[in-house]
C-alpha cells in the first residue's frame, strides 16, 4: 500500500471535512464520525481530520497511479469547497 499525507491550514477544517462527506456519500461509501472522516474510492481511502487549526488529509491506495488519483480527486474538490481561501495546490508527502 502507498500512503501520502498532507495538512489543509484553515479554520474551516470541520466545515470542509462535513461538506466532503456529504458530498462523496453520494457516489461512494462514505463514514463520518465527529471530526474524522473517511471517503472510500474505487482507487483508495482518503482519511480526514478536523482541528482548529485545519485539516489533515491522509490517502491510502494500493500502487502509484490509483494513489495520484486518490490525492487528485480530494484536492480538487477541496479546494473547490475552499476557494475563497485563496490557496494553492496541497503539498503532500509520502509515509512509509
Amino acid at each position: 500500500m502507498q500512503e501520502a499525507t498532507t495538512r489543509f491550514a484553515t479554520e474551516n477544517g470541520q466545515k470542509y471535512l462535513t461538506q466532503l462527506c456529504k458530498h462523496f456519500a453520494h457516489k461512494i461509501d462514505v463514514a463520518q464520525t465527529g471530526d474524522r472522516g473517511e471517503l472510500m474510492f474505487s482507487c483508495g481511502t482518503g482519511f480526514l481530520e478536523a482541528d482548529a487549526d485545519g485539516l489533515h488529509i491522509r490517502v491510502r491506495s494500493p500502487d502509484d497511479a490509483n494513489l495520484a488519483d486518490t490525492k487528485s480527486v480530494v484536492e480538487d474538490h477541496l479546494l473547490r469547497f475552499a476557494f475563497r481561501e485563496n490557496t494553492g495546490p496541497l503539498q503532500w508527502q509520502a509515509t512509509g
